[in-house]
């Protein structure tokens, strides 16, 4: 997974810009090599990179006659097909503010949501992957990554993930956002590219935090559950789409996230994923013994009070008559009488 994504359309037309730019020189020798612009690897490419779990430096660099080297820096995200993954926006998300989140942490001014940073820590914890992904421009990219790494709440910092932003320009991006109001576009185009990589009929995407009507839109159209969307407001308010009357915050949510992000074991792997309707604590787990409560309850035989003491009947060999047997029920035995039985006088 690479952390700066591209839409479809425009691979498409440096694919085709590329093999046009190829077939237009015919002076090319046989021994020649012709490159062709490309954004994505294919297996083999992949492969040759021997890529380790978890993040990997990489370095794009240009050489050219009179500028010289020019390098670029990104990361390339190897995780596994069964990780489950946390979707995270920034501006208002993160930040407290949209247009304040721009400017305010470039200031030194921290207008971060509390409780996010422990809250984002505890949920990787418990061994989700974290992604955030942005409508900014790409010429953002730095500074987006330098933020999120500044932000620390009492030594406590964001979990390190992809951050994925717009393949355009700013005034491009400014554009989508603040005249056409869709931002949806690219988070949805970007998002249904990760999760193709994926297992087909699989969802990777376990939660999403977002601060508009239009995330919960992008959101949805990626498979994330409604009852795991999370929006969060200026004043702090986090607020669950499924029931928007639970009105929480990232403090309260971190209180109980082992009961809403519980933990993902990983001592045994199965080969075929199974949705959360099978898992392994919802229908698989062992069901609890059924205990038999009785309608009455046992009363001891020997009841021993001070204010009734206890009498017995003498024994003897003799018979005795039907009248001075004592009836039998269930608190008495053959060798003793309740006490409010007394014995025939003769």
């Amino acid at each position: 997974m690479k952390e700066e994504s591209s839409s479809s359309d425009e691979d498409h037309r440096l694919s085709n810009q590329g093999s046009e730019s190829c077939n237009a020189e015919p002076l090319l020798t046989p021994g020649s090599v012709c490159y062709r612009k490309t954004l994505r690897l294919t297996p083999e490419q992949l492969a040759s990179l021997q890529l380790k779990v978890g993040p990997n430096e990489v370095v794009f660099s240009v050489t050219t006659q009179y500028q010289g080297t020019c390098r670029c820096q990104g990361t390339i995200y190897l995780w596994s097909w069964d990780d489950k993954i946390i979707i995270s926006d920034i501006d208002g998300t993160i930040t407290r503010s949209d247009t304040l989140g721009h400017i305010l942490p470039t200031l030194g001014k921290d207008w971060t949501h509390q409780g996010i940073a422990r809250l984002y820590h505890r949920v990787s914890q418990n061994g989700y992957k974290f992604m955030y992904c942005s409508a900014r421009a790409i010429g953002m990219a730095d500074m987006t990554r330098g933020y999120l790494h500044w932000v620390n709440e009492r030594g406590t910092m964001l979990p390190i993930g992809p951050v994925l932003l717009s393949p355009s320009s700013l005034f491009s991006a400014l554009h989508r956002e603040v005249i056409e109001k869709k931002p949806e576009r690219f988070k949805i185009q970007c998002l249904t590219d990760v999760k193709q990589l994926f297992h087909p009929n699989t969802e990777p995407f376990y939660a999403a935090f977002g601060n508009r009507a239009t995330d919960v839109y992008s959101y949805k159209e990626v498979g994330v559950p409604l009852n795991r969307i999370f929006t969060v407001n200026p004043k702090g308010e986090l607020i669950q789409e499924h029931a928007k009357t639970n009105i929480s915050s990232y403090g309260g949510l971190c209180e109980v996230v082992d009961h809403v992000f519980p933990l993902l074991i990983r001592g045994h792997v199965s080969d075929v994923s199974c949705p959360d309707t099978f898992s392994q604590f919802t229908y698989w787990r062992e069901q609890l013994p059924q205990v038999h409560i009785p309608d009455q309850v046992h009363i001891p035989d020997q009841v021993h009070s001070p204010d009734h003491p206890q009498v017995h009947s003498p024994k003897s060999t003799a018979p005795t008559s039907p009248k001075s047997t004592a009836p039998t029920s269930p608190w008495t035995t053959a060798e003793e009488t309740p006490h409010h039985i007394r014995p025939p006088q003769e």
